[in-house]
Order: C-alpha cells, then sequence, then structure tokens
C-alpha cells in the first residue's frame, strides 16, 4: 500500500499537469489521500508504525466477501524491539512524496505528511531490520521482504530530501550508498526491490547539473536503461514475449510492466530536459526510444497483443471476466442477501462463470511469457488485481492521453 501511494504520488509530481487536462488530478489526489489519511493514523505514536490489518493465513483460507468477513482482524506493528526498515521506509517515502502533492494544495496537510515521514524515516534507520523477521509468521509466506530492508532506506531519504530539500538527507544517501548496497540489482523496481526507482529519481538532480556528488547513481540509471532496451543488450535482464510484452519471472508479471514502464517514461523526460543520451556499448538510447518502449507496453496492456484482450478490466471490447478478487466474483448483498461463509465462497471460486461485479479499472496479473492467458481465478498469478499494478499506470495513462 506503501508503494502505491508513492508511485502515485511520483505520477502526480511529474504527469499532474496531463491529469489536469484530462479532468482527472483531482481524483488522483482524492486516491493519495485515502492512503495518506490511513498512514498518518498508523503512524500516530513516535516508534510504532502498525503495518497490517487481518491474519493472512486465515485470510487466504477463506472466499467471502468484505461484508460478511469474520477473519481475525489482528494489527501488527513494527516498534524498536520489532523492527521493520523496510515497510518504515516505505511509508516514509509515501509520506515524503505525498508532502509535494499536496504542498500548493493544503500547506498545514503537506506539512503533517512532511513531518511525519521525517519521524518514520528516523525510526526505520535508528531500529535497523527486515519485518519479515519481526513478523515473520504474519507477513510470509505472503509479503515476505525477499529483497531486504537498505534499499528502502536510501527510497525513504531519497524522497525526503525532494520533498524537504534539506542536505542532511543528501549526505545521508552519499554516505551510505555503499553499505546500503545502492549499486545492487539496479534492474528491479517494485514493492519489494526499489533500487532501479531509486537510480532514476536521483539521476534528475544529476541531470539538472545540481547534484554531482550523486553522479554514481546516474550511471547505474543508464545501466538500468541498456538493461531494458531490446536487441541492444547482449546480456538483458528481462525477456520479452513473442508479442512484446516484458516480462520477468515469479508473479503478476504486470507489475513489473507497469513499474519498469513508469521509469522508461520518467527517466526519458529528465534526459530529455538535460540533453542526455544515453549510451549503450556500440549504440545509444535516446529519449524517444525510451517513450516508445514504454507507449508499446501501455497498448499492449490495453489490448494491442496477440490475444487482443485488453488486460485492465472493463476497458475494450474483451478483457479478464474471471479475475482473482472475493468482491467481484461474489453476488452482491442486493442479489444474494444471506451469509456465504468462509467455505461458502468456493462455489463461485471455482465456477467458469463470469465474476458478477465489474471491478472497472483493475490491471490483472497478465499473460505468461508465451502471451497466453487463462482467465480463470485459480490461476492468481495471472488473475488477480493489486494496486501496485495499478499505481505506476496512472502516471503513464496521463502522458500518452496527452501525447497520443
Amino acid at each position: 500500500m506503501a508503494f502505491t501511494a508513492t508511485l502515485l504520488s511520483w505520477g502526480i509530481i511529474d504527469f499532474g499537469r496531463n491529469m489536469r487536462a484530462a479532468g482527472e488530478l483531482n481524483n488522483a489526489v482524492a486516491a493519495l489521500k485515502w492512503a495518506t489519511d490511513y498512514f498518518l493514523k498508523a503512524t500516530a505514536h513516535d516508534g510504532v508504525v502498525y503495518v497490517q490489518v487481518g491474519d493472512p493465513s486465515s485470510d487466504h483460507s477463506c472466499w467471502e466477501r468484505p461484508e460478511d468477513m469474520d477473519t481475525l482482524r489482528t494489527a501488527y506493528k513494527v516498534d524498536a524491539n520489532h523492527p521493520g526498515s523496510d515497510v518504515a521506509g516505505e511509508t516514509a517515502a509515501a509520506l515524503a512524496a505525498a508532502s509535494i502533492v499536496f504542498r500548493s494544495r493544503y500547506p498545514a496537510y503537506s506539512n503533517l505528511l512532511l513531518n511525519r515521514a521525517i519521524k518514520v524515516f528516523e525510526f526505520a534507520d535508528r531500529h535497523r531490520g527486515p519485518y519479515t523477521s519481526s513478523l515473520q509468521y504474519a507477513v510470509c509466506p505472503f509479503y515476505c521482504d525477499v529483497n531486504g530492508f537498505q534499499d528502502e532506506l536510501l527510497w525513504g531519504a531519497a524522497w525526503l530530501h525532494k520533498a524537504s530539500r534539506r542536505r542532511e538527507y543528501r549526505e545521508y544517501i552519499v554516505r551510505n550508498e555503499v553499505i546500503l548496497r545502492a549499486g545492487d540489482t539496479i534492474n528491479e523496481f517494485g514493492w519489494d526491490n526499489k533500487h532501479a526507482g531509486i537510480n532514476v529519481l536521483l539521476s534528475k538532480e544529476v541531470l539538472m547539473g545540481r547534484a554531482s556528488d550523486l553522479r554514481s547513481f546516474q550511471i547505474n540509471a543508464d545501466t538500468f536503461i541498456c538493461s531494458l532496451l531490446p536487441g541492444i543488450n547482449s546480456h538483458p535482464q528481462v525477456q520479452y514475449s513473442p508479442g512484446g510484452l516484458i516480462f520477468k519471472a515469479g508473479g503478476s508479471n504486470m507489475q513489473h510492466v507497469t513499474s519498469l514502464s513508469f521509469l522508461l517514461l520518467a527517466y526519458s523526460n529528465y534526459i530529455s530536459h538535460a540533453n542526455h543520451v544515453i549510451p549503450c556499448g556500440e549504440t545509444s538510447a535516446s529519449p524517444a526510444l525510451l517513450k516508445s518502449l514504454a507507449r508499446r507496453q501501455v497498448d499492449y496492456i490495453l489490448g494491442d497483443n496477440p490475444l487482443r484482450m485488453s488486460y485492465m478490466v472493463g476497458y475494450g471490447p474483451r478483457y479478464p471476466e474471471r479475475i482473482h478478487h472475493r468482491a467481484s466474483s461474489l453476488p452482491s448483498l442486493e442479489a444474494h442477501p444471506a451469509r456465504i461463509g468462509c467455505k461458502d465462497g468456493s462455489r463461485y471460486y471455482l465456477s467458469p462463470a463470469p465474476n458478477p461485479n465489474l471491478l472497472v479499472g483493475a490491471v490483472v496479473g497478465g499473460p505468461n511469457s508465451s502471451d497466453s492467458f487463462p482467465d480463470s481465478r485459480p490461476f492468481f498469478q495471472e488473475s488477480e488485481p493489486t494496486t501496485y499494478i495499478n499505481a505506476p499506470l496512472v502516471g503513464l495513462l496521463a502522458y500518452f492521453s496527452a501525447h497520443p
């Protein structure tokens, strides 16, 4: 959820002008405030961050409507004795990024977000450790942090530097660059791994000539971009499906597609304003090339693919109809007033019938590496929608709606 909020903020910061032109800016800001209001409640006590509500094992064993849920609503937290630098660092990033969005709209609210981000980051940095260890049985195997907490500390510091303009955060980044392994897995970006995002975000400062001490991050960003370009890198870090979709191993591939495409578009704008062309071995990558690759991914999501299927529910003539989403797949209270118990929903889960409730706008995990898609609830890696898939797409759609 915190990564969702951070990426939604970044999209508004970079592409808010396009959102305003399309009449969607207020909707994006309202969605962001829903999240930040929650984070303010979850961080109301110094040295404590509430990070999860609900027991994941019991939740995953039931298929029931939100209105019927009777599983445990246990609240889990990280604190000094049970650190969670990863989840706290990302929450700090979300609060800091959002403070930029609200700065001109609601200055008092923006200040509240920034001050809270500072406190949450101090807690994350002072009490270092992964929340996977502190809350192992509550978060694993569903929400384990495989990548470690170091990237979230750099990510949080990067957003606090951008939001506050305080030199201490820039010095923190430079001082901790090696310790926190800034050069690791620079080709990854998502809710569990922030490395590529850190490099692209900090590169803007370098490209504008304001931060020569962050030059290594811009070099990493260039390397990251080259690794994505088909036909340029002899050892590409991602593969492409026959239909042209970015594909990385693991579940919910569309999260990689939207997140990496967002970085492609953001970086193309940064290097364009700096008149920078990315050296990639014997060739080079222009801003136009980056934009075209990002555009190709968005077009694929919306239906320009071998199956001629939009992977956004409700968009286009053909889209996923049996998504892995309880409220979408179970009958509404109006259609079925009686309670549907924990296991009673199994027949709807296994049914071949389309979902009765359309989750308009949700983007699912997407097709496999050969462009095939089962459109079946039990195939959750392909059919489950997530907020962290959608969030990066908001900025992409805003830009390409203005630049068809």
